[in-house]
């Protein structure tokens, strides 16, 4: 009898390298989420676009309200941080039930939410639209437009909330498929109301709720779908939504102290003269947008390094957070470059009025210089929104602030115009840079387990 042969491992695949694999995990999970994030704003500019056809009062009374809602449920986002990092945790730990639980919690706290911003923007909406320099002739379309659309405030909530249970999931293919039938529903529904019902600005804003009212069913269903089985409970769990409202509070001081920023930056140009005013405004509209690119690895981070800690992988979760660094920076290194190069191509698409272009050109390239620093800042950002780490994100985001105001006030006295706000700008990117890398090198943010405690 002969001894059998050894088995023969040279052709055997060798294993990818562990590079190699988060660049596949992050792909998988960035390319759809920028997709979807792009898709979000889409809903506004088309209804801008539908609207603007009846007049300039209604366009600007859409373009008063389109900011009060932004604002209004821009402030919950934390419903899909929290959640997201929460559900890839239990799935990490192997815990695909609680996971499912988890992310019902958070649909019923996007509920409970939504219920007092509705009355709140149902009552308030005139007054919104007085401080917000709703002009006369505008101030009526902008009432109606923000009313109606406040009765689609839930389902923007729970469309949040439910985008975080499937990118906990790790799943972001479907929020993108949900994303582009909402906005392909959204301009058909719109078009029809506004032209083909002749309701005008209301017919608008009775589009977008079917659209978003829509979404939020989609969602709905494969959440029942995914709780049913795996078992999960659908009724809501007190312990439960507390617990979520917890984890998303300090996210919410994170929120409002950013957006704080920007704010300052706009009330800040205003007092610089018209020409300035424009080209901040087409300045921050590019930075906007290039955030979404680099929000999609963010929102990565958030899910890998929520599975990475649930499954108690320490150095996983630490391999994983150096990978998607070298790709915030990357990403911001070529979106820097995009921004300087293309300028021929996109400046003249903004304004013809060479005053504005003027202070475009250094506005223009103090963004770009600062892309790199917002592709490390977004990145790690993300990381610690994974790791459930908002009381220090909370905290940091007060401390920028903080040192971004005065010096952003100070810029209209000093006289050192555009430029020396935008300047003020990449000092708000490197102090939170600061602050997130000194966190991001320790190891306080690195709680394992199912449920970080």
């Amino acid at each position: 009898m002969t001894a059998s042969p050894p088995h023969d491992t040279s052709r055997a695949p060798a294993p990818a390298p562990a590079g190699r694999r988060h660049d596949r995990e992050i792909l998988a999970l960035a390319v759809p989420a920028f997709g979807a994030l792009v898709a979000e704003p889409l809903f506004l500019l088309a209804d801008s676009a539908i609207v603007g056809h009846l007049g300039t009062a209604q366009l600007a009374g859409v373009g008063v309200a389109s900011a009060a809602l932004t604002t209004a449920t821009g402030v919950f986002v934390f419903l899909a941080y929290a959640t997201t990092a929460a559900v890839a945790r239990r799935i990490g730990a192997g815990d695909r039930r609680g996971a499912v639980q988890q992310g019902v919690d958070g649909i019923w706290l996007a509920l409970g939410l939504a219920v007092p911003v509705v009355l709140l923007t149902l009552l308030t909406a005139p007054w919104v639209a007085d401080v917000l320099g709703a002009s006369p002739t505008a101030a009526p379309h902008a009432v109606t437009y923000l009313r109606i659309s406040s009765l689609g405030i839930p389902a923007m909530l729970m469309v949040l909330a439910a985008t975080g249970v499937l990118r906990g999931l790790q799943d972001t293919r479907t929020p993108l498929l949900v994303a582009v039938a909402g906005f392909a529903a959204n301009i058909g529904l719109n078009a029809g109301l506004v032209y083909g019902a002749g309701l005008g600005v209301a017919g608008s804003a009775w589009g977008t709720v079917a659209a978003q009212t829509g979404m939020a069913a989609v969602y709905l269903v494969v959440v029942v779908r995914g709780a049913r089985r795996e078992r999960a409970s659908l009724r809501p769990d007190a312990t439960g939504i507390r617990a979520s409202a917890r984890a998303g509070g300090p996210l919410l001081v994170r929120t409002i102290s950013l957006r704080a920023v920007l704010m300052i930056a706009t009330a800040v140009a205003a007092r610089l003269g018209d020409d300035r005013v424009a080209a901040h405004q087409i300045t921050m509209t590019l930075f906007s947008f290039l955030a979404f690119a680099l929000d999609a690895i963010a929102i990565a981070g958030q899910a890998i390094i929520g599975r990475y800690l649930g499954a108690s992988d320490v150095p996983g979760a630490r391999a994983a957070t150096r990978r998607m660094v070298e790709w915030g920076i990357g990403a911001g290194v070529l979106l820097g470059l995009l921004v300087v190069a293309a300028r021929p191509l996109y400046v003249p698409l903004f304004t013809p009025d060479p005053a504005v272009r003027a202070q475009l050109d250094t506005a223009l390239l103090l963004l770009a210089l600062s892309q790199p620093v917002s592709g490390l800042v977004f990145v790690l950002d993300g990381v610690l929104m994974g790791a459930g780490d908002g009381p220090y994100l909370a905290r940091a985001a007060l401390a920028t602030l903080a040192v971004f105001a005065p010096v952003a006030f100070a810029v209209p006295a000093t006289g050192a115009g555009l430029a020396g706000l935008w300047w003020a700008m990449n000092l708000f990117m490197l102090v939170r840079a600061g602050f997130l890398v000194r966190r991001a090198r320790g190891g306080a943010w690195l709680v394992t387990g199912a449920v970080r405690g």
